[in-house]
């Protein structure tokens, strides 16, 4: 991983080490959405990264089903099916 990579996850291990064991679980995701947050910026980088951990975040609300969401099955950033070139 590179280091901005791993400056932009330190914010987010700093909350889930210090802040997060303070609060009660309200997630309604697995995984949570911090740990979702610091996988998507592990993966696809620092801007599309930041980009899913939003739309996680605001889908995260009253009326969301919640459940298991993982990073991999995302949809924004999927490559576009490669086409036949004749």
């Amino acid at each position: 991983m590179s280091f901005a990579r791993r400056v932009a996850v330190a914010p987010i291990r700093l909350y889930q080490r210090v802040i997060s064991p303070a609060l009660p679980r309200r997630c309604k995701y697995e995984p949570t959405c911090s740990h979702y947050a610091a996988q998507a910026i592990e993966r696809y980088g620092i801007l599309r990264g930041l980009v899913l951990a939003t739309w996680r975040v605001l889908r995260c609300n009253p009326f969301s089903h919640g459940g298991y969401d993982p990073v991999e099955a995302q949809r924004v950033f999927s490559r576009p099916p490669r086409t036949a070139r004749s």
